[in-house]
This record gives structure tokens, C-alpha cells and sequence, in this order.
């Protein structure tokens, strides 16, 4: 069974910075994306960040140039480093893995993602 936990988050003031992490379990995730995304108050899910089978990484052009997305393949994590935040940023982030093996810039939809973690609150005060 797919398992996608997530850990780091957290209140920080704008400016700081997070690192969250997500640990897949029963998924070898070699073939397919994984991404990070978001959903603020009152807000759709975006997609935040995404890294496919290539180390190949796509951004939000909001967090472009603050954000960051790492793998380590062999261990099932991936990393999302975050800089520089802002209040903007605030909402509860969560990590996603696909078994399509589409990569680039399909990794940001979630149309294409198959388990989801459980969801991590990240607060970002003036």
C-alpha cells in the first residue's frame, strides 16, 4: 500500500524560511512525478513545485526563485526547501506521487497524481 508522509511545516515570520519533507512508503515512484502543492484559505489546490524521473523541476511562478524541490530517489523523499516567505504563502501543503510516466511540466497538474500525504499547515505572519 501507497503511503506519502509528510513532515516540516510550521509557523514562521515572513521573510524566514521551511523545509517540508515526504516520505513515500510502498511506491518506488521511478516512472512518474512527484510535487508539492497547496491550498489556501479559501483557495483552489495549485501546484506548487513538481520533479520528474529526470531530476527535470518545474515552479509556480510565484515561488519561483524562493522555492526549492529535491529528490533522493533511493530513499523515497523529496524535499521542498522554502525561502524568503511570504504571508501569501500561508496554507496547508501536501505532497503528491503519480504512476504516469508523463514528466516536465505535467508535474504540477494534479490531474495526474495518484496518492496524496496528509497534508501540512505552513503560517506565514507579517
Amino acid at each position: 500500500q501507497v503511503q506519502l508522509v509528510q513532515s516540516g511545516g510550521g509557523s514562521v515570520q515572513a521573510g524566514g524560511s521551511l523545509r517540508l519533507s515526504c516520505v513515500a512508503s510502498g511506491f518506488t515512484g521511478s516512472s512518474g512525478c512527484m510535487g508539492w502543492f497547496r491550498q489556501g484559505p479559501g483557495k483552489e489546490r495549485e501546484g506548487v513545485a513538481g520533479i520528474d524521473s529526470d531530476k527535470w523541476t518545474t515552479y509556480a511562478q510565484s515561488v519561483k526563485g524562493r522555492f526549492t524541490i529535491s529528490q533522493d530517489r533511493a530513499k523515497n523523499i523529496m524535499y521542498l526547501q522554502m525561502n524568503s516567505l511570504k504571508p501569501e504563502d500561508t496554507a496547508m501543503y501536501y505532497c503528491a506521487a503519480a504512476r504516469s510516466p508523463l514528466g516536465g511540466n505535467w508535474c504540477t497538474r494534479e490531474a495526474i497524481y495518484n496518492y496524496w500525504g496528509q497534508g501540512t499547515q505552513v503560517t506565514v505572519s507579517f
